[in-house]
Order: structure tokens, then C-alpha cells, then sequence
């Protein structure tokens, strides 16, 4: 590989402090290639990264680069021989499951290794750096091949679409079925293209922003609710509820608009600790309350759907900002009342 401009990233040193930080060159191992970054979408832990210096319980103690919403191309392929082609356009599935030692758990869901980590995450120290630069090594058991009719900017949303798919199979067969998605940020309008995908009949979104439920209606909403309507959400009766809010309020209300005997799952993060939550009304009803955390191999669907055209989810990007004005970008993604997914285009 060749290149005559610079190689950059975009770092969070500490709480309020994110940085576009010149590097060098990356320095690939044998199963690893380097890829040119294309697009990197922003997502809510790399907001609490910068706003907080930690995303919930991963604490932020040595800068580290955030990002794993990424599409680019590879630039040098791997020395060993696996992997991508020079050439070739591709996203990247961020985790690296891992087996303390100690800490039983499902084989078939290395989502849930103990010792995993993620791109651009403080979950454990050493910190894993994310893929925000203009070239990155990565290993190639990461990398996804793109279809070449699909576009770098939509495939930055392949990593949070997955994450969607996958909570959207914790449901069950939905096809046929009501759904009602409380939270309509860009996981909670993905959960919505991906029921649509799915087959669910009717989709209502629950939202506290006019913006988001547009949105959620241009992604295949068949129906929208206002967030603080405890009383029209309780009138739903779905089948499927999904809770993308991460919120008291919001795991209330997906209770409350579950039909009896219906599923509710728990997509957003909830704060750490104890939360309050009715789960009186939860046990009256037999309702199923079913847990999402990342994805496994959802993303590989993912990467499916958008070339066949069956997923469609570039409404969710609403910015797209140069990666060197990055705290531009991070100000607009904090205000979700003017904006979903906002994206970082990588450039000389």
C-alpha cells in the first residue's frame, strides 16, 4: 500500500475532550488487513463517551479511539492470505468473543462471552480501540464483503441494523403479528425497518419527538403515538413490543402496551443498578420479557438484506459531516429532536 496523505483518527481523551489526532500508519499482524475508512456512524456510546467519559459501566482511563459503525475499503489485504481482496468494499463486525475462564454461558451466543470486546469500547483495560481513522487494521474474521450495488454510506448502518435484527429474532416470528417500538432513535427506527422486513402487519412508534416519528413512518410506521400518552400506548395491545429507549418511563410504557401473553424486548440500555418497573403488571399479564444485546451473526442477514433490497434504511441518516469537524457532528447527534444517525465521511 501506498499513500502520500496522512492517516488520522478521532480519539476521546477524557469526559468533553474528543480529538482528530494525526497517527501513523497502521502496522497490520498477519490476519489482518487495512482498511480505508469510508463512513462511521456515531452511536450513542461514543455520545456518552464524550459527554461522560464512560458508557455506562465502561470507564474511560486512557484516550482511546472511538467508532465501530464502519464501511471502507480494503487497502492492503491480509499477509496470510484470508480475507478480503484489495479492493474490496466491506463492514465490519466489531466484537471479539472471549471465555474468561470462569464465567459459564451459550456456546451458540458468543454475544455473551464474559471476556469479549468491542471496537471503541472501555469495557475492558487495555481499552479496544475503535475503526473512527482514515486507515485501520483489522482482523479479517471482522470483515463483511459488500454486494457492489450497495452504497458505503447506507453500510455504515450495517452494525446498528444488526443489532436491530437481532433483537427483532428475540422476538420470535413476527410476520403477521402487531408490534409497537417505544423509542424511535436510529436502533429504534432500525427495530422498525426490520419488523417491516419481517413481516409484521402493523407497526406503531412511540415517540417524545414530532422528528423521530416521521421518521419512523418514512421506515414503515403504520402508526404513531406520542411517548408521554400513557393512555393511547396502554390502547395498543401489540404483540411484540420492543424497547429501544433505554428508559424508566419507556420499559413502563412497553408493559403497558403489551396485549396479555404478548413479548417485550429489551433492547435499550437501561442505567446501572436497580430500576423501578411494573413487573406486577407484567406477571398479571404473562407477558414474556426477553433480553437483546449486540448481535452474533445478524450482521451476515444484514449485509444480505441490503443487497437484495428487502432492508431499506437510509432514512435513518439524517447528518453527514467531514470526520475533522467530528465535534460538530457529536452536537448535532446529542439533540434528538433534529437528528437520527449521524454519519463521519472519512477523507483526505
Amino acid at each position: 500500500m501506498t499513500t502520500t496523505t496522512s492517516n488520522y483518527a478521532i480519539v476521546a481523551h477524557a469526559k468533553g475532550d474528543v480529538r482528530v489526532d494525526e497517527r501513523a500508519e497502521p502496522q497490520p499482524a498477519a490476519d489482518e488487513a487495512i482498511v480505508e475508512i469510508a463512513y462511521g456512524g456515531i452511536c450513542g456510546s461514543d455520545l456518552h463517551y464524550w459527554l461522560e467519559g464512560a458508557a455506562g459501566v465502561s470507564i474511560l482511563r486512557d484516550p482511546m479511539v472511538l467508532g465501530h459503525e464502519v464501511s471502507g475499503t480494503v487497502v492492503a489485504a491480509a499477509a496470510d492470505g484470508s480475507g478480503p481482496a484489495v479492493g474490496a468494499r466491506v463492514v465490519a463486525h466489531p466484537a471479539t468473543p472471549k471465555d474468561d475462564g470462569e464465567t459459564p454461558y451459550p456456546a451458540d451466543r458468543p454475544n455473551l462471552s464474559p471476556a469479549g470486546t468491542y471496537l471503541g469500547s472501555a469495557a475492558h483495560h487495555p481499552h479496544t480501540d475503535g475503526a473512527f481513522a482514515r486507515r485501520v487494521a483489522l482482523p479479517t474474521r471482522m470483515l463483511r464483503e459488500l454486494a457492489d450495488g450497495v452504497d458505503l454510506r447506507v453500510a455504515a448502518l450495517a452494525e446498528p441494523a444488526g443489532v436491530a435484527w437481532h433483537a427483532i429474532e428475540r422476538a420470535g416470528d413476527v410476520r403477521g403479528r402487531s408490534a409497537l417500538v417505544i423509542g424511535c432513535g436510529p436502533i429504534g427506527l432500525l427495530a422498525i425497518a426490520v419488523l417491516k422486513r419481517f413481516g409484521a402487519t402493523r407497526i406503531t412508534a412511540a415517540d417524545l419527538q414530532p422528528h423521530a416519528l416521521e421518521l419512523a413512518l418514512r421506515l414503515g410506521a403504520t402508526d404513531t403515538v406520542d411517548g408521554r400518552d400513557a393512555e393511547a400506548i396502554a390502547r395498543v395491545h401489540a404483540d411484540v413490543v420492543v424497547e429501544s429507549s433505554g428508559s424508566v418511563p419507556g420499559f413502563a410504557n412497553a408493559v403497558r402496551g403489551a396485549i396479555r401473553g404478548g413479548t417485550v424486548v429489551m433492547l435499550g440500555l437501561q442505567r446501572a443498578g436497580d430500576v423501578p418497573a411494573p413487573l406486577a403488571t407484567a406477571i398479571a399479564r404473562e407477558l414474556t420479557l426477553v433480553g437483546s444485546f449486540r448481535f452474533n451473526d445478524e450482521l451476515d442477514d444484514v449485509v444480505a438484506a441490503l443487497a437484495d433490497g428487502s432492508l431499506d434504511v437510509a432514512e435513518v441518516v439524517t447528518h453527514e459531516f467531514p470526520a475533522r469537524d467530528v465535534l460538530e457532528a457529536l452536537e448535532v447527534a446529542r439533540d434528538a429532536s433534529a437528528s437520527s444517525k449521524v454519519l463521519l465521511r472519512f477523507e483526505d
